[in-house]
């Protein structure tokens, strides 16, 4: 479902409550002053306890060839999520991402190569449903290590959701899966209930948990603890 917003002026509250009603926002280019509100009939997730960490990935992550931070760059990220010949990531709502990264609602995960933003993956927060907006890849793995710390932060911090809107063949490749509009909006419904943080107390990933966290457990005390299972 498409619709061209009417609003002169988008606050990032009216956003945020576009994104708890399972919208959101595109644009036809970096130019266009249009926001179009999507829903689509069949959403992509990425089930948190379903992530595929191939052994190649595991591998790559535990040698420690890259770094990896969250909310440093946050608007570079963006910026070189949206610096392709075709993007939905226009001027006005990169704007409204970076009002909501300064409130607390967005944030990014990011890859570097030595001093190099080389990949990165950013997105929106309510409740514990975390949106994915979109992830960026200038070295081999890199977007993928993003994800892969993405979300062994999610699980760290009792997020229940992982909205990717549509799927493609790289997150089909990763876990990811679609479900129908109805049953992604009751898992919105169940998300938004509850709480979660991306700043979890007391975390601290390694590449070597990162790359062991395929599945996951909780012990007696809420704490979220990582196998070392990499199929």
């Amino acid at each position: 479902m498409t619709e061209t917003s009417s609003f002169e002026e988008l606050t990032p509250d009216i956003l945020l409550r576009a994104y708890a009603m399972g919208i959101f926002p595109m644009s036809d280019g970096r130019d266009d002053p249009q926001i179009h509100w999507i829903d689509p009939r069949r959403r992509g997730v990425l089930p948190l306890d379903g992530f595929h960490l191939s052994r190649s990935l595991a591998k790559r992550i535990r040698s420690g060839c890259y770094r990896v931070t969250h909310d440093t760059a946050f608007d570079a990220v963006v910026e070189a999520c949206a610096a392709r010949d075709e993007t939905w990531i226009s001027h006005r709502i990169q704007g409204l991402y970076a009002q909501l990264h300064r409130l607390g609602f967005a944030h990014s995960i990011e890859v570097w190569a030595g001093q190099d933003l080389v990949g990165g993956v950013y997105g929106v927060t309510l409740g514990s449903a975390f949106f994915g907006e979109s992830m960026f890849s200038r070295a081999t793995d890199a977007s993928k290590v993003a994800l892969a710390f993405a979300v062994h932060r999610l699980r760290a911090g009792g997020f229940r959701l992982f909205d990717t809107q549509f799927l493609t063949p790289h997150l089909a490749s990763l876990g990811g899966t679609e479900i129908p509009r109805a049953e992604y909006h009751r898992q919105l419904a169940e998300a938004l209930a509850q709480p979660a943080t991306f700043e979890p107390e007391g975390y601290s990933p390694s590449p070597v948990s990162v790359a062991g966290s395929v599945a996951a457990s909780a012990d007696a005390s809420g704490r979220t603890q990582f196998s070392t299972q990499t199929s």
